[in-house]
């Protein structure tokens, strides 16, 4: 079993910056990959990032590259996801997600465990 629990969203001006928080217990932090994912009203949810369990590779959705950066800190058992740059379009409500299996995947069907997520609105 694992827990997530995100934190750091809020209402931002285009432009500007947020830095999201997941916070893991449970389960050995350091033994499986983790994501971040958004769903923003009325769409499916959306990849943005996922991280492998030592943080030594990450892989972005194309739209985030250059823009958002996924990190991880085994010692406090938390992911962040900084988000730089942001705009309108990027309001949704992000979640963290655990993929115990490795599955390397950026299929949402693919993630063992989920937060309960966070909003973020980028106002213009």
């Amino acid at each position: 079993q694992v827990q997530l629990v995100e934190s750091g969203g809020g209402l931002v001006q285009a432009g500007g910056s947020l830095r999201l928080s997941c916070a893991a217990s449970g389960r050995t932090f350091s033994s499986y990959a983790m994501g971040w994912f958004r769903q923003a009203p009325e769409k499916g949810r959306e990849f943005v990032a996922r991280i492998s369990s030592s943080g030594r590779s990450q892989r972005y959705a194309d739209s985030m590259k250059g823009r958002f950066t996924i990190s991880r800190d085994n010692a406090k058992n938390t992911v962040y996801l900084q988000m730089n740059s942001l705009k309108p379009e990027d309001t949704a409500v992000y979640y963290c997600a655990a993929d115990l299996e490795y599955s390397g995947s950026s299929d949402p069907n693919d993630y063992d465990y989920w937060g309960q997520g966070t909003q973020v609105t980028v106002s213009s």
